[in-house]
């Protein structure tokens, strides 16, 4: 088994799940008609860490990868994006896991629609489906884990296998003091096709901040009413409900409820915004700012995410980022993103 070597110094977020390689299309349209496809990297966790090292939050990816020219693409990708792969152990017997990117916007009969992709995955019995509790006894990911300010998980990884599900479990269960886990849903159907879905509110309800999607929630659990939501899930400090883009929502355990519209975005492509609001509104918590700052963080993350063909978003300048937490609800509604750039009364 090897171990990767990471960066100096030890960082503040912890990130743990399957990256994969992707394929993607070098045109839009169904993927009978593509000719070619563009390697990159992508995976719910780790794009998270990409997006917490963006906004210069100190991070690390945990996680296997097989003993392949994917698994080296996926390190050192992550490791120039400026993510500690320390932790990420290679795999010699399983392949990395694939995905294919489909993307809408031709006139084909079988096409997606403008603005919509689907993801093709082959990853059962990658070298990440064989996590499990053992890797937690590896030095360099205990290293990571001992000096972590936040644990970020998703429900990806329990559909993942057994053992997948019971390092999850025992991650859950080895609560620390000054070290928040948070919880992205990811809802992904497919992975849960052969396993059950029951054990997931459990898991949900064992975080401290619960980030979900109020479709992904209501095609989980039946519910995607942001206070009946906080009563399925009473446990988590703060309750996050992203309504797709329209607006989201921060629900404290002490009833206290934040919500702040999304931005207005010229969408490319949506794949990985939803990983980019999270790395936002966890990189707000962690730099301690207010419930609105954080969820407009969050928003302006993913507003790079949408703008872009790939997983990750360019943020703007910092600058920019202080003007916009700082605008006022009139100056925030009337900003607009797009590929070229972003419009607001706050800026010059």
């Amino acid at each position: 088994m090897t171990v990767h070597h990471g960066g100096a110094g030890t960082p503040q977020a912890v990130c743990l799940g399957e990256s994969m390689a992707v394929l993607l299309p070098d045109r839009r349209g169904p993927l009978d008609t593509v000719d070619s496809f563009a390697p990159a990297v992508g995976g719910a966790e780790s794009n998270v860490a990409c997006g917490l090292a963006a906004l210069g939050v100190p991070s690390a990816w945990v996680s296997r990868v097989g003993a392949d020219g994917f698994g080296r693409r996926l390190t050192e990708e992550l490791a120039a994006r400026g993510v500690d792969v320390s932790g990420v152990l290679t795999d010699p017997h399983r392949a990395t896991g694939v995905y294919l990117k489909e993307t809408g916007g031709t006139s084909h009969p079988h096409d997606l629609g403008p603005g919509r992709s689907r993801l093709h995955y082959y990853r059962t019995g990658s070298a990440a489906s064989a996590l499990s509790p053992a890797v937690l006894a590896e030095p360099a990911v205990a290293r990571l884990l001992d000096g972590a300010r936040l644990l970020h998980l998703s429900g990806i990884t329990p559909a993942l296998s057994d053992s997948c599900l019971a390092l999850v479990r025992a991650l859950l269960a080895d609560r620390r003091p000054g070290r928040l886990v948070s919880f992205d849903l990811n809802w992904r159907p497919a992975l849960w096709r052969d396993r059950d879905p029951a054990v997931l509110p459990a898991l949900l309800d064992a975080a401290d901040v619960l980030l979900l999607g109020a479709d992904e929630a209501e095609a989980a659990f039946g519910v995607g009413d942001p206070g009946k939501l906080r009563e399925l899930f009473p446990s988590p400090e703060v309750l996050v409900v992203k309504d797709a883009a329209h607006q989201a929502g921060a629900l404290a355990k002490d009833g206290t409820v934040v919500t702040e519209p999304a931005l207005a975005v010229e969408v490319l492509e949506p794949t990985g915004a939803g990983d980019a609001f999270a790395a936002g509104y966890l990189a707000g918590t962690l730099r301690g700012l207010g419930a609105r700052e954080r969820l407009r963080l969050g928003h302006l993350s993913a507003a790079s995410a949408l703008t872009t063909p790939g997983d990750h978003g360019v943020l703007p300048p910092g600058r920019v980022i202080t003007a916009l937490l700082a605008a006022s609800a009139q100056e925030w509604a009337a900003t607009r993103v797009t590929a070229d750039g972003i419009v607001s009364p706050v800026l010059p």
